[in-house]
């Protein structure tokens, strides 16, 4: 059903875990499967992720998915992180099963997320240092629920 890559990035996910200091951050859900995603960025000055991270609340291809994102865009900038998509995603684990390539969504959403995020705190648009769409701007921070 998995393949080698999916298998491995769901027992030894990369980047698993928040960042310290991250200056972008996003979570995004699926209501119906009830996966959610959180990512965080570290760009520099430069704009290069220097530091990328993700807590994921959800199935095997989801956490997956989650860890081969961050993967594919630490270490590239910005514009470069844009261009990824839920295909490369998938392409890159080598394949998902049909009924999981939402999750490939879902990560490719977490990303745009966090970058949006990185934006509006550059910008000073928001205090939200979560990006979900519960805080509206809150001070309170969302935060996936530990399992």
């Amino acid at each position: 059903m998995y393949t080698e890559k999916v298998m491995d990035h769901f027992s030894h996910p990369r980047n698993m875990g928040e960042v310290e200091g991250a200056n972008g951050i996003g979570m995004v859900g699926n209501a119906k499967c009830g996966d959610i995603m959180q990512m965080f960025l570290k760009v520099n000055d430069s704009g290069i992720i220097e530091d990328v991270g993700f807590k994921t609340f959800g199935c095997g291809a989801a956490v997956a998915t989650s860890s081969m994102a961050t993967e594919l865009i630490k270490g590239k900038s910005i514009d470069e992180a844009l261009k990824l998509t839920n295909s490369a995603v998938v392409e890159a684990l080598e394949g998902l099963p049909p009924q999981k390539l939402h999750c490939s969504v879902l990560a490719e959403q977490a990303v745009r997320a966090a970058i949006d995020n990185y934006y509006d705190r550059k910008s000073g648009k928001t205090d939200c240092e979560c990006n979900c769409v519960n805080c509206e701007g809150e001070e309170e921070h969302h935060d996936i629920p530990e399992e």
